[in-house]
């Protein structure tokens, strides 16, 4: 595995990256929508690299979006968390890069996703098993799709979360417009409904991202909306 001080790659390295996996399960719309807010996570935001994945103070992410994790892959390869090598047998057999992430096979990924709905309980649970064991600065983000929120067990994920002050919890909502189901006053709107802090930005913007994605919010749990133009 590439430690944390070899051979990393940029954010304009990404494209090339992605075209190194082909296939229709690439989900290359669903992917794309994500690039930007994943760089950003990884290239400013969170306490984690290849040397810390098994560090009980760092932070975690949480892909809930699992069925478009191209971008993911690209983001992961391009900071050293396995090589890009592995990109090219995207999909196959043997290959640990999958049509969703396996935690069991890939470092640094927490979850193994792509089942809607999963990911932030699944969040929840982890924000409260850091509270519980003291660590304090152990941040959780969870990255979901607009379309996600229709499911059932998101809504009470966000009902618990904003009832106990989960504020060590993020979560990333990129919004392409792919839900079927609308929210009065928008996406952050509903969380806010929850006591959730809220923000929306272009999700393209990275200087906005890292902002609303740092600007200390103690007290409640935080949700940043990322809207982009592409449909999944």
């Amino acid at each position: 595995m590439t430690t944390a001080t070899e051979d990393r790659l940029g954010y304009d390295d990404l494209p090339a990256l992605l075209t190194r996996m082909t296939g229709d399960e690439k989900h290359e719309p669903s992917a794309t929508s994500t690039l930007d807010v994943l760089w950003v996570l990884y290239d400013r935001v969170l306490r984690i690299d290849p040397d810390t994945v098994g560090d009980p103070a760092r932070d975690r992410f949480l892909l809930s979006k699992g069925h478009g994790p191209a971008a993911y892959y690209a983001v992961l390869a391009a900071k050293g968390f396995f090589p890009p090598s592995w990109l090219d047998d995207f999909g196959s057999y043997d290959s640990p890069l999958g049509y969703h992430p396996d935690r069991t096979r890939l470092p640094g990924v927490e979850i193994s996703s792509g089942s809607l709905g999963h990911g932030l309980p699944l969040g929840v649970g982890v924000a409260l098993g850091l509270r519980a064991q003291g660590l304090a600065d152990a941040r959780t983000y969870v990255l979901v799709g607009d379309a996600e929120l229709d499911e059932g067990s998101n809504h009470e994920a966000i009902a618990y979360a904003g009832a106990t002050g989960l504020d060590s919890l993020t979560v990333l909502v990129v919004d392409n417009r792919s839900a079927t189901h609308g929210w009065p006053g928008g996406i952050g709107a509903r969380f806010a409904a929850h006591g959730w802090s809220s923000a929306t930005v272009d999700g393209r913007d990275h200087r906005a991202i890292e902002s609303a994605l740092t600007t200390p919010l103690p007290g409640r749990p935080h949700v940043v909306v990322a809207t982009v133009e592409s449909k999944s």
